[in-house]
């Protein structure tokens, strides 16, 4: 099309700003001479009702906490009440200063929703246990009770989530070590394929806790069998996609290393494993989610420390605040160390950042 057909057309951007009048327009020069002028996205203002979530449903709670008459005895700790007020002093100042930051507004568009609900559920949980009682006592304690007992055994607490914590990194660095080395010469090597795929197939789909009585027997001390377990357990959905990813690799990727004089280490380790990164975190994450099980299992059988023998103490003394007090914990630290994983996966595989999201 000739400049001067391309002049004669009729203008277009005007309808474009009638049919979609919130969008940012970038208008270029279309002739030498004229100057770039930029037209700044409109503030995307959040709504009311997703300001106020935090504040309304902790001033909800605050009023059923102080009000409504309780049926549950619990010594008042008033850690509880001071975290409603927390969050209802920090709902306010964010609604207050979110005009002046973007970022802020960015996350309470996200997360006020979200903090607003749970801030709910709390009240209605405190209504059904402590209030009504609903559910029976003292199987099913208040939040009164459930952060009092977080309060008061803190140390105890983190001295269990230490030990959790090392017992569950020792296993699974293990299990993904053994777990590497098996998937690639399984994946790469036939003779390894025809002898170690039926080893995977009979024994990699029995649970591992089902080996907690001949762990017990043949290792010298519980936490060596702990280990084991988890490395047990980590081993086999590692091992398996690794194979996978191995065995399929592009033969054109292999082809052209071969053409330029790469060698059969070269082929290993720098085109089949890469290629097979994907898969390989796959069975990372799927084995991360079975040693969270094996772990927990794991603890509650000679261990003695760990937040699975914690629960099964506290469940021993009928202290069920302190049990679900540390069900609390465990989701923060399966829930973070769930997050650091998929963190180094979108640093690792960048090219595919955002595909699975947590």
């Amino acid at each position: 099309m000739s400049r001067q057909e391309y002049d004669g057309l009729p203008e277009m951007s005007a309808s474009v700003e009638e049919v979609r009048p919130q969008t940012a327009i970038l208008s270029r020069a279309q002739r030498p001479g004229e100057e770039t002028a930029y037209v700044s996205p409109p503030v995307v203002r959040s709504r009311p009702q997703t300001l106020l979530a935090v504040p309304v449903g902790a001033c909800i709670a605050l009023a059923i906490h102080f009000l409504v008459p309780k049926r549950e005895v619990v010594p008042p700790t008033h850690y509880y009440p001071l975290i409603l007020s927390v969050m209802l002093g920090l709902g306010v100042l964010g609604a207050a200063l979110h005009p002046f930051f973007a970022g802020l507004r960015k996350w309470m568009r996200q997360m006020c929703p979200i903090l607003g609900v749970a801030t709910v559920t709390a009240a209605v949980w405190e209504l059904a246990t402590s209030c009504f009682g609903l559910l029976p006592l003292p199987y099913f304690p208040g939040p009164e009770g459930v952060f009092g007992s977080l309060v008061s055994d803190r140390s105890l607490l983190f001295d269990s989530t230490w030990h959790s914590l090392v017992l569950l990194i020792s296993g699974y660095a293990l299990g993904v070590a053994i777990a590497l080395i098996t998937g690639v010469t399984i994946g790469w090597f036939a003779h390894a394929r025809y002898w170690g795929m039926p080893l995977l197939k009979i024994v990699g789909p029995i649970p591992a806790t089902a080996w907690i009585p001949l762990a017990m027997v043949l290792s010298p001390s519980a936490l060596f069998s702990a280990i084991g377990l988890i490395a047990l357990a980590v081993w086999f959905p590692v091992t398996m996609l690794t194979a996978s990813g191995i065995s399929n690799t592009r033969a054109s990727y292999l082809d052209v290393a071969r053409t330029l004089g790469a060698g059969q280490a070269y082929l290993i380790f720098r085109v089949a494993i890469p290629a097979a990164l994907p898969n390989i975190f796959i069975g990372l994450f799927m084995g991360l989610g079975t040693s969270f099980l094996t772990l927990v299992v794991a603890e509650t059988v000679g261990v003695k420390s760990g937040l699975g023998w914690y629960v099964s103490w506290a469940q021993g003394w009928a202290e069920y605040g302190k049990v679900y007090g540390a069900l609390i914990i465990m989701a923060a630290f399966f829930s973070t160390i769930m997050t650091v994983l998929f963190k180094v996966r979108d640093r690792v595989l960048v090219w595919q950042k955002g595909v699975i999201k947590w």
